[in-house]
């Protein structure tokens, strides 16, 4: 596959065709921590002893701790905290998102420039890309993401929505929603979106979201949504220049998380928030963006090229616009800009 030679190491997965050592991997999780004796994994799968073994120094290789003892077989320690499809999948309740092809990085530039490579080649709707580290995130206006190894959520989307371009701004809006939906169990307080692209946690970016368009005259030919959440970065970790600015769940928590089951929830929440944009269902999305946003009435600074505004925030537009008042009473429909609250 084209795919796994845009980065280094990377995991191509197309479902969940199960192979011995996939087979071999559930068999140790259904036993919940008990021992499970290779005789009987031998007997179950209708493979020898030396081909058990060799299934278990290759799931140690990706990660995964598996005790050895005589007399008793192998236990599953413990699951390592990486983004693999398999993982990915493990209890995943969506119909489509992450039931297909999954690419994993264990390091890439950019997830997004990897999903528009691959889009660009005509991949399915649905296909997603991770990476454990980025060398090159990208965020808005060509500013970088923060990447560490292991301690967040770098994922990027294709999707294919039957839509006009003029549509395409409510795809980073309800990608908002969706994200504020998987992180509302994980924080002490509700996650606040601030218009366009970003989510906050204690007054704090914690995400960002980064789509980008393929259209044609009339039609979309496919939108990459790319994700960079901060799950386990520790305060201390994060560059000088960000560190008063930026959060993470752990700095949040003061607890490390399953980024994987953060995933998990956002591609559910994800999938639900696109089924009404499709369905022409926008109000709700709206209606939920409006609630973690809390933006009507404030005063705002919006920075644009060639241009800054002040005014008030009157509400969101259907379309995903910005509606602001200025000082003079006129009203504004803003597309793109960086808004800071007065």
């Amino acid at each position: 596959m084209e795919g796994c030679r845009l980065g280094a190491a990377c995991d191509f997965s197309r479902g969940m065709t199960m192979g011995g050592k996939e087979e071999l991997l559930e068999r140790l999780k259904k036993a919940e921590g008990h021992w499970v004796s290779g005789e009987m994994l031998s007997g179950k799968m209708s493979i020898t002893r030396t081909a058990v073994w060799k299934y278990i120094c290759k799931l140690r290789d990706e990660g995964y701790e598996i005790k050895s003892a005589p007399r008793k077989g192998y236990l599953l320690h413990r699951i390592p905290d990486r983004l693999l499809p398999r993982e990915v999948r493990s209890g995943l309740g969506t119909k489509a998102f992450g039931q297909g092809e999954i690419i994993h990085f264990s390091e890439t530039d950019s997830t997004n420039s990897r999903a528009k490579e691959l889009a660009g080649q005509g991949i399915p709707e649905g296909t997603i890309v991770l990476a454990e580290r980025q060398t090159g995130g990208r965020g808005r206006r060509g500013r970088s993401w923060f990447s560490p190894d292991g301690s967040g959520l770098y994922v990027s989307l294709i999707l294919r929505p039957e839509v006009v371009p003029a549509e395409a701004p409510m795809i980073t809006l309800m990608t908002a929603v969706a994200v504020c939906d998987a992180l509302v169990p994980y924080l002490p307080l509700p996650p606040r979106v601030k218009w366009p692209n970003d989510i906050l946690a204690g007054g704090r970016k914690i995400a960002g979201i980064l789509t980008e368009i393929s259209t044609e005259p009339d039609a979309i030919d496919y939108v990459v949504v790319g994700l960079g959440l901060n799950v386990n970065v520790p305060a201390r970790q994060f560059p000088k220049g960000i560190r008063d600015k930026a959060t993470s769940i752990l700095v949040e928590t003061g607890k490390t998380h399953s980024r994987a089951a953060i995933l998990r929830s956002f591609l559910e929440n994800l999938e639900r928030s696109y089924a009404l944009f499709r369905e022409g269902r926008v109000p709700l999305v709206l209606d939920r963006w409006r609630s973690y946003a809390g933006i009507s009435r404030q005063c705002v600074r919006v920075d644009q090229v060639g241009r800054v505004l002040t005014g008030e925030i009157q509400d969101i537009d259907e379309d995903g616009s910005l509606l602001l008042r200025d000082e003079r009473g006129h009203l504004h429909h803003i597309v793109s800009g960086d808004v800071y609250y007065l």
